[in-house]
This record gives structure tokens, sequence and C-alpha cells, in this order.
């Protein structure tokens, strides 16, 4: 059963008769219902009423509902409002344009626009590089979604996709100072994507691709690449697998097994998995079986394939195996879910290696929860918060788009993106390591500043920094 969370918060404002016992009776129901409490706040007080908010923590909507109801019946307390948490941080969008200088007066006015703004427009058109040390371009990247693959959630449209745009923004100024912009595009063509991304780049210093479904997604992404001279980065993917990497680098040292000598089981074949598989066999990992919902991925499997799964059967299984996800388990030391919620039944790892490392990354809710196979894996790790061992994306993305925008690289490739993912394992010293601490916390500010260190090296080292004319 999933844990009460801070997504599924929400503020309960009673009326209660002002006399002792009462909000003891409030709070215990919420108890009683599962609820977790957080503070309790005095709003108004008469001589025979008292009116309180409660913050409470959710599992789910249905379990709000369920919370609701067994405070409404209590005699004495009137429910005035209840209030979703994360539903009112949401209202009127979560970020803004701020202005970077005062602009007081006419002279102000007449050099940041005209006339003197004129100038500069003609600097620039002398020496388009300027673009990058005269505008926002230097510092900017733009977010881009067309809504086909929202989340967990499916194709939901742009519309729909635009709060979660302005979160990943969000997280690219707050970890790495850099402003981003939301843009959901009202077309899932993959022509049409790539010709307005195209139309739009000149304003951007890189392009963040995001819930694009697969495969639609990497034929998107391998044409911008082709197309333009800035970094281009599906998250879906790479971000998953950097991060993926990460933990697997630790994690191995944990278990003291080299990744040369791993059976890698990697569920799920989409985005994520194919970029993870990818950036697995590029860190020297050798054996690797990839599975969908038919079963493992060979060459001459029939049912369900298309050019992308075919090209990575052929680069994994290397004894050919066949058959299905627990078949793919048989002396396994590592699974990786990107994939579906409740598909690895606790059954199955004991066909696994000994020291078996789970990696169940499906959300919210992943593969198999970590209460049902705590004891017979050795190290588990989600894509959740409420779990140790968070894999998230934030811990790559921010970092990586610091470094490629602080060298104005021409491309993020699989040299930076290996380089990234050794940088975020050495955040955690070899003595703080342990079975639940594999990666680092989301909030550690090191981490961006490491990745991008490490991200710029390798850029450098690989030759796709951006040549910068002298003065």
């Amino acid at each position: 059963m999933a844990i009460p969370g801070a997504s599924h918060s929400f503020t309960l404002r009673l009326k209660l008769k002002n006399r002792i016992g009462m909000i003891g009776q409030a709070t215990s129901a919420i108890g009683r219902a599962g609820g977790d409490i957080g503070s309790i706040d005095i709003v108004h007080v008469k001589p025979n009423q008292v009116i309180r908010d409660i913050v409470v923590n959710a599992r789910d909507e249905t379990h709000v509902d369920e919370i609701v109801e067994a405070v409404r019946k209590i005699k004495g307390i009137h429910i005035v409002d209840v209030s979703d948490r994360t539903f009112l941080i949401h209202q009127g969008g979560k970020i803004e344009i701020a202005n970077k200088i005062p602009l007081h007066t006419r002279d102000d006015l007449s050099r940041v626009y005209t006339p003197g703004v004129a100038r500069v427009s003609m600097a620039i058109y002398r020496e388009p590089e300027k673009a990058y040390t005269l505008t926002i371009k230097k510092n900017s990247v733009a977010v881009v979604t067309d809504g086909s693959a929202v989340l967990g959630l499916g194709n939901l449209g742009p519309e729909a996709a635009m709060p979660v745009m302005e979160g990943k923004a969000m997280l690219f100024k707050e970890f790495a100072g850099i402003d981003a912009f939301p843009i959901c595009l009202a077309t899932q063509d993959p022509k049409e994507i790539v010709e307005t991304i195209i139309r739009i780049s000149p304003c951007f210093g890189g392009i963040h691709l995001e819930d694009i479904s697969s495969p639609r997604c990497f034929e998107v992404e391998r044409r911008l690449k082709e197309a333009l001279e800035i970094p281009i980065f599906h998250d879906d993917q790479h971000g998953t697998a950097v991060v993926v990497l990460a933990a697997l680098l630790n994690a191995v040292k944990v278990v003291k097994k080299p990744l040369s000598r791993l059976k890698v089981v990697v569920c799920g074949t989409g985005a994520a998995g194919i970029a993870t598989i990818d950036i697995l066999l590029s860190a020297g990992v050798q054996e690797i079986i990839g599975c969908d919902r038919v079963g493992i991925l060979h060459p001459g499997r029939r049912t369900g394939m298309n050019p992308i799964k075919l090209q990575y059967a052929r680069r994994t299984n290397p004894l050919k195996r066949k058959g299905t996800l627990e078949d793919a388990l048989e002396g396994a030391d590592l699974f990786i879910g990107l994939s579906s919620p409740g598909i690895l039944h606790p059954s199955a790892l004991k066909k696994m290696a000994s020291d078996p490392i789970i990696f169940a990354l499906a959300n919210p809710t992943p593969e198999i929860m970590p209460e049902e196979i705590e004891g017979k894996a050795r190290i588990i790790a989600t894509g959740r918060s409420d779990y140790p061992n968070q894999i998230n994306n934030v811990l790559a993305f921010p970092g990586i788009f610091r470094g490629c925008l602080d060298v104005r690289a021409l491309e993020i490739n699989q040299e930076m993106k290996l380089a990234a993912a050794h940088a975020i394992a050495s955040v955690i010293s070899k003595d703080a390591l342990s079975e639940d601490y594999i990666v680092p916390a989301v909030f550690n500010r090191k981490v961006a500043r490491m990745v991008a260190q490490a991200v710029i090296k390798a850029a450098i080292k690989t030759g796709v920094v951006r040549k910068r004319k002298t003065p």
C-alpha cells in the first residue's frame, strides 16, 4: 500500500465547538483513517467556537475522501473547506519572467529599448555569435513537449502537459540557475515538431525534449541533432539513463561485483529503456537482456517488434535467450524496471543471483513495492521520494545543461553523459556508501556543480566546444 505523501496533501478547515477534546476527536478520526497529520493552526477563536486548519497527507484522491468523511461524522465539527495544497501552488502557474536590471528613467528606457537597442541588434547582425553575450541565449533552454507521453499518464495533449513543463523550468532555475521556457506544441507530427523547434532555436542555447512518446521521440531527437549545433537532450531517455548508471556505479561497489560481469535485465524498451541499455553498454556492461510485455527481445522475434527494438535485440542478449521476464531473470544480478506497475512478482527474485539489485522505476507505482522484497533484495531503488535511493532525473539534466551552456557545447554526446553519471556517483564518498544510500539526495547542491564540471571536461576532450573568436 502506498504511503501518504505531500503530492496528496490537503488542508481541512474545521469549525469546532470551543470545548476540551474536540480537536482530539478530529485528529483521532484522521489517524484512524490513515491520514498523516502535519501542522494544526488556529484561524479564529470565538467564545463558543474555534476555527482550525489541519494539514493532512493522504495516499490518493480516494483516501482524501475517506479522511474527510471520517471527520464529517463527528458531532460538533463542521467542515468549512477542503483545499488541495498541490492545486493551490499551481494557481496562476509556477514561474514568471523577471527583469534583471532596473527600468526607472527615460535613460534606462533608451538603453534597454529604442533607440539604444538598435546598436546591439546591428552588432549581432554583423557577428551572430554575439547573441551568446548580448542576449538571454547564453543561459536559456527551451523545454519542449507535444504532450504525447505526460509522466506515466499518457497522451494528455499540450495544455495538460504545461504544469509538468513549468515544473521542469523551475528545476532548471533552482538547481543550475538556467532560464528555461515551457513550450507545449499543438502537433504530434514528428516533422512538424522538428520544423517548429528549428524555427525557434535561435532564441535558445539548448533544447530539452520532454514527454514525447516512443518511438517518435527517437526520430525527433535524431533529426534535431542533425539540423542544429546546440545541445539537444531528450530527458525521458538520457536523464533516466545517466542517473541509473550513477546508481549502478555505486551499487556494484556495495555488492562487490564488477560491471563487466553483471547480468542485467531491462524491463521496458521505450525511450528510457533503450537509452539505459545504450549507456550501460557504453559503460562496460556486457550481458543485457531487454524485455517488454511480450517477453525477451531477440532477433528472431516477430511479435511486438519495431526497428528500434530489433536494433537492440541484435546488440543485447548474447546467449539468444527466449521466453518471459521470469526466464530472463534466471541468474540475473540486476533488474531495471522502466515499464508498468506490479509486473515483478516477489518469487521471481529466487531465480536471481546472490545479492540481487532491484531498480523498480515505474512511477508513481513501481514494478514491485520495496516492502514486498525487503530482506530478499540487497539493494532497492525506485523513482519515488518516500523510499531510499530515489533515481530522479533532476540529478542529471540541470548540471548537464549548465556545463553545456558554459562552454557553448555543440551537442551532448555519450562521453558527456558517462561523465555526468560518474560525477553523480562520486558525490557519495566510499565511507558513506550503503544499501540505502547509492545516489545523492536531489537537494544536494554539490551535484549540479560536479556534473557541470565533468560535462565541461568531456566536451573539451571530445572537441564539441564552440570556438570563440578572440576580441
